[in-house]
């Protein structure tokens, strides 16, 4: 079973429609103990990280998510869960983060010509090294984005992709072990976004990059 975190806010029904489409047995809670007995675990996000570090706080599942990972068990973090894994990001004034991974999440440069920001779209991802979830999937694929901040790890070997935009390469896909994020959105990447997704209900939690 898949458990889809529910912090009081993100795409949860998109999520969970795009995991029944390729037939995953998916449960959307906020109960620590059902994310803590599930065989792979998503936290997909919209919105700002201080609210949902708030709400993961006071539900106890910042605690649940962090042993989580420390089980090994299969974790994805989309968009927002992509940047609430890192130390600290500079949204709302500055918020620390989970601190599953180390590194930040800057924010974009405004006004850089014809570069809005947040970056809304389709964009391509080039794969930086070899992970389960790729397989099947060309390196310079389009995913789609929604987002004005971006992950910055401190390790590059935990770069997993990489995207251009607004001047910036940033880490589309970062990872550790059992931990992968994406910044973009699967769910609503259709196809290429679909096998990704089936990818992950595969995985083990293994082969990909090692502390």
């Amino acid at each position: 079973m898949i458990a889809i975190v529910d912090y009081g806010a993100g795409n949860l029904t998109s999520v969970r429609l795009a995991l029944e489409r390729i037939a995953a047995r998916v449960a959307v809670t906020s109960e620590p103990a059902a994310i803590l007995a599930a065989e792979r675990v998503i936290f997909p996000g919209v919105g700002a990280i201080g609210a949902a570090m708030a709400r993961l706080k006071a539900a106890g599942l910042d605690g649940a998510l962090r042993e989580t990972v420390a089980r090994g068990t299969p974790f994805l973090g989309i968009c927002l869960g992509a940047q609430i894994v890192f130390e600290h990001s500079e949204e709302d004034g500055g918020v620390a983060g989970l601190g599953l991974l180390p590194g930040t999440v800057p924010a974009f440069p405004r006004g850089l010509p014809g570069a809005k920001i947040p970056q809304i779209g389709w964009n391509q991802v080039t794969f930086r090294l070899p992970h389960p979830l790729f397989e099947g999937i060309a390196s310079g694929a389009e995913f789609y984005f929604v987002h004005g901040y971006y992950p910055a790890p401190a390790d590059p070997a935990h770069v997993l992709a990489e995207t251009d935009y607004a001047g910036r390469t940033f880490a589309s896909v970062a990872g550790q072990d059992n931990l992968a994020v994406t910044q973009f959105h699967p769910e609503r990447s259709g196809r290429v976004g679909l096998k990704l997704l089936e990818n992950f209900a595969r995985w083990d939690g293994k082969g990909g990059a090692a502390c």
